[in-house]
């Protein structure tokens, strides 16, 4: 089956879909992105993608090209014609083709919608059973990174270094040696006292919506939420370690830097966690 992708306003082959060289998302990553789950054909979390997209949005003085609930059914309508039952929608914002290459952008601009949908394995992923491995690495980025930015270099560049140290993602760190998140997805730690700990939402992180939503089932694991920094010394002393994204739900962290995480296995707080978000998943999804 041909999958299809959505540019501004037509539906076609993904293979055929394009966008202007003059795009300045192409010329300047002047544009906001947005990746929801799919699970089952509906999309999870969908308000507070689409929330976080208008936000992230409005913070670069960028114009959405459709109200929010006609983009949503844009994504469903995606979803349906690709028969995409498990994967990922992904949706790009750009401050439009104009005619040249200048920082500031024309007057008037219309902005440049593209979605496109990908099949993938969330739910029964192999690495959330044995969990991943994760490599610190410097945090490169600028200092609005709330902001769900297409400016993903210094994340690629993280992922790749974690690439060549052996292991499968990254999390990033500050300057002053706190973990700020990773590289595409929101850190959580475990404590001995069993204190769930992740950053506040600031400039200094983007607001997860996958990891706004587990933070508030984890009452039902008798853990605690503490919204504060952590080190790279507490993340290697902690009980647990996890990720949270919308293309990972909850991952678990198994080893940082060579060093075992806990037991070297998937906890068991992290392990229900995933379970309770994907039964969230299931009720909620539109």
């Amino acid at each position: 089956m041909t999958s299809l992708a959505y540019v501004n306003g037509m539906v076609l082959p993904l293979a055929e879909a394009q966008v202007s060289v003059l795009d300045r998302g192409f010329l300047f990553a002047d544009g906001i992105y947005e990746v929801a789950a799919v699970l089952e054909g509906r999309l999870v979390d969908s308000a507070a993608h689409l929330a976080r997209l208008e936000r992230s949005c409005n913070e670069i003085g960028l114009s959405l090209p459709l109200p929010l609930d006609a983009i949503e059914a844009v994504q469903r309508d995606l979803v349906a014609r690709n028969a995409l039952a498990e994967g990922l929608v992904y949706l790009q914002v750009t401050r439009g083709a104009d005619t040249g290459r200048d920082f500031l952008s024309s007057p008037g601009l219309g902005p440049t919608l593209v979605l496109f949908t990908t099949a993938k394995r969330i739910v029964a992923s192999p690495a959330a059973r044995l969990g991943i491995s994760i490599a610190t690495v410097p945090d490169l980025r600028w200092a609005r990174r709330d902001i769900k930015s297409v400016a993903l270099l210094a994340q690629v560049l993280a992922k790749r270094e974690s690439q060549a140290a052996g292991c499968d993602d990254a999390w990033m760190v500050d300057s002053e040696g706190y973990v700020t998140e990773g590289a595409s997805a929101t850190a959580f730690i475990l404590t001995k006292d069993n204190v769930l700990v992740t950053r506040p939402n600031s400039q200094a992180v983007l607001p997860g919506c996958t990891g706004a939503a587990v933070a508030a089932l984890a009452v039902e694991t008798g853990a605690t939420i503490e919204r504060r920094a952590f080190t790279v010394a507490e993340l290697l002393a902690a009980r647990e370690a996890f990720h949270t994204s919308a293309s990972t739900f909850v991952m678990p962290v198994v080893r940082v830097d060579g060093q075992i995480i806990g037991d070297g296995t998937p906890g068991p707080v992290a392990t229900r966690l995933r379970e309770l978000y994907v039964d969230f998943a299931r009720k909620t999804a539109v």
